[in-house]
């Protein structure tokens, strides 16, 4: 059996520390924690799961600390978590029953990294992530902000899921204040950073700027192709903010270009569709995102409901507005097998009910 170290970085997490660190402590054969300057009792919990505590003082770069860490493993393999990432029972399982039968020549593991859920919990926005690495093989962290480690070699997919649950906001502005003290500091992006920087500026609601950023990247030949199709998501969701719609459907058209289509782009093709009143064409659209495979292992971003329940709810309307009501219930009937009791769900449900006798 290989053995494995937990590396993680922290900061005031006194509230979600314990929640990950005690499932894990069954695992790991040693864990080691670099803390960029709590003021809390993260070190005080953190100390009663393992004696490699490390003060590593926060420079604005998350790869440092992760990789400070790194040349203090002694064991076959290394794992990365967050301290607000939960394991649960039946993960806390897959992991054990992983350690003991994982092959000694594999030397990336990646995992499903659940980030987004409904109000039942249930998993909306995940992406794999390499999580599990082999010591030997000298990886390391890149990236000041959206850090990464580069899966080389043997790799392969595991069934275990990791979910990001956090408590609270955080500091909403840090990585885009990051950025731009390294543009600042003369510093050029490199693609993918690009991207992200490009999706900062979007989240803080500095559209036009956002725009030019992600059209730039776009005109790179090195970026990802997983990013290419992220950055038409996100360039035609400035478009949409700015009230240029136009410009949004050629963006998300654009990913069309490189590859097969996402569910996530043809949904939002279809919306386009649907807001200038042209149901039927807004219909073939949504119809398109349930033909679309689910592939999560390009590990791109993959927004599970765009593979079925948002089909589902506006091909319910399409139908209906097209005139077609027990076409439009056949729909109905298809989300409120997944989420029966969404909100959208009920509302339809009383609406085929007391227009259409349907139930």
């Amino acid at each position: 059996m290989i053995s494995l170290s937990l590396c993680m970085i922290v900061k005031n997490e006194e509230a979600v520390l314990e929640r990950i660190l005690k499932p894990v402590s069954q695992v790991m054969d040693a864990i080691l924690i670099a803390d960029t300057g709590s003021s809390d009792r993260t070190k005080e919990i953190a100390e009663q799961y393992t004696s490699q505590v490390f003060d590593f003082p926060w420079c604005d770069d998350f790869s440092a600390p992760r990789n400070f860490l790194l040349e203090k493993v002694r064991t076959d393999y290394w794992m990365w978590l967050d301290a607000d990432d939960v394991l649960d029972e039946e993960n806390l399982e897959k992991l054990k029953s992983l350690k003991e039968t994982l092959n000694p020549g594999t030397d990336v593991v990646m995992m499903e990294y659940a980030a987004g859920f409904d109000q039942s919990g249930r998993t909306t926005f995940s992406y794999f992530r390499e999580r599990i690495m082999k010591t030997s093989r000298n990886f390391r962290w890149n990236g000041a902000v959206h850090e990464t480690v580069i899966p080389e070699g043997n790799i392969i997919y595991s069934d275990v899921v990791i979910r990001h649950r956090k408590c609270g906001k955080g500091d909403p502005d840090r990585n885009l204040r990051i950025y731009e003290k390294m543009l600042a500091g003369g510093e050029t992006l490199e693609p993918r950073h690009q991207l992200y920087y490009g999706r900062e500026l979007y989240y803080h609601q500095r559209y036009p700027e956002a725009e030019a950023v992600l059209v730039e990247f776009l005109k790179n030949p090195s970026g990802w192709l997983e990013n290419k199709i992220d950055a038409c998501f996100v360039l035609g969701q400035c478009y949409r903010r700015m009230g240029e719609k136009k410009y949004a459907l050629e963006a998300f058209l654009y990913s069309l270009t490189m590859d097969v289509p996402r569910a996530e782009i043809c949904c939002e093709v279809g919306k386009i569709f649907l807001e200038r009143e042209l149901p039927r064409q807004a219909g073939y659209w949504y119809g398109q995102a349930l033909t679309v495979p689910s592939d999560k292992k390009k590990c791109g971003f993959f927004m599970a409901e765009c593979h079925g329940f948002v089909p589902y709810m506006q091909l319910c309307v399409c139908y209906d507005r097209m005139g077609c009501p027990e076409q439009a219930f056949f729909f109905h009937k298809k989300a409120k097998g997944l989420k029966p009791e969404d909100p959208g769900v009920l509302y339809d449900q009383k609406y085929f009910r007391e227009k259409y006798g349907l139930a």
